[in-house]
């Protein structure tokens, strides 16, 4: 897209390493937003990283990445603080995006059952450190009218998968910080948004117990006969991201070729 309406801004995308968290910082990067990137990565993971910062800057934008626990209000503000000395006078953060998927993927009851402590990070990861970001960003006046937060929710947000409890509550939950969120930034001019992409063959997706299956079905059912990508999703998000959609705000907005609507 040759439109840059992101020159000048910056976008801090939670998660950044892989899955839609990469596919949004390369097509945020071409409509001109330079990059903070969050992720948690073990040594093994770092090349990805950095190849992903070789390609951002081959675009000609600026990128930084913070190898930290994005549920970590410490490491959070340090990092932000960071972020601040990073940015040009006057600049700011016109996308976050929280594309977090660390979680416990555990049954309620058994022997096998998710613990007090497994449940509750996996809330505070996926669901609570968008509250925790949004804050501080906004407190901090990083974020003015224009900005965009979106996060990345699942249809299993609203239904019944083996094993996927822990999450489905953390994406039920996320979606209701993003109403919340929605309606106190409105007056800021600032939209929130939860995507809620399709079946999306991404590292986070071949942890789920019985994966395959949902693959599986999500091709049989859904209208293009093939699953949602990073790339699908990152194209909505750079759609979204336009000026002229300064209206929409509050949704889950399904970004899966239909396969929702699909019984």
């Amino acid at each position: 897209m040759s439109e840059e309406y992101g020159k000048g801004r910056w976008a801090l995308i939670l998660g950044a390493s892989s899955g839609f968290g990469e596919a949004c910082a390369r097509a945020l990067a071409e409509v001109g937003y330079d990059i903070f990137g969050v992720h948690l990565d073990r040594r093994a993971g770092l090349e990805r990283v950095h190849q992903l910062r070789a390609h951002l800057e081959a675009l000609g934008r600026r990128a930084y990445f913070f190898n930290i626990n994005a549920a970590d209000v410490e490491k959070m503000e340090e990092a932000l603080a960071q972020m601040s000395a990073l940015m040009g006078e006057g600049e700011q953060i016109g996308v976050l995006m929280h594309s977090l998927a660390f979680g416990t993927l555990r049954p309620y009851v058994g022997e096998e059952a998710v613990s007090p402590s497994q449940m509750d990070m996996t809330l505070r990861v996926m669901a609570h450190s968008l509250v925790d970001w949004t804050q501080a960003v906004v407190r901090r006046g990083l974020m003015g009218a224009g900005g965009r937060i979106f996060a990345m929710t699942s249809s299993g947000s609203n239904r019944v998968i083996p094993s996927y409890g822990p999450v489905s509550a953390a994406k039920a939950a996320l979606e209701s910080h993003c109403r919340q969120l929605a309606f106190e930034l409105a007056p800021r001019g600032i939209t929130v948004n939860a995507l809620r992409g399709g079946v999306t063959d991404t590292p986070a997706l071949r942890k789920i117990p019985g994966h395959e299956r949902l693959v599986e079905g999500a091709r049989a059912k859904n209208p293009s006969g093939r699953l949602t990508t990073p790339q699908d999703v990152a194209d909505a998000v750079v759609a979204l991201c336009s000026p002229r959609t300064h209206w929409i705000t509050g949704n889950v907005i399904n970004v899966d070729g239909g396969e929702e609507i699909m019984a």
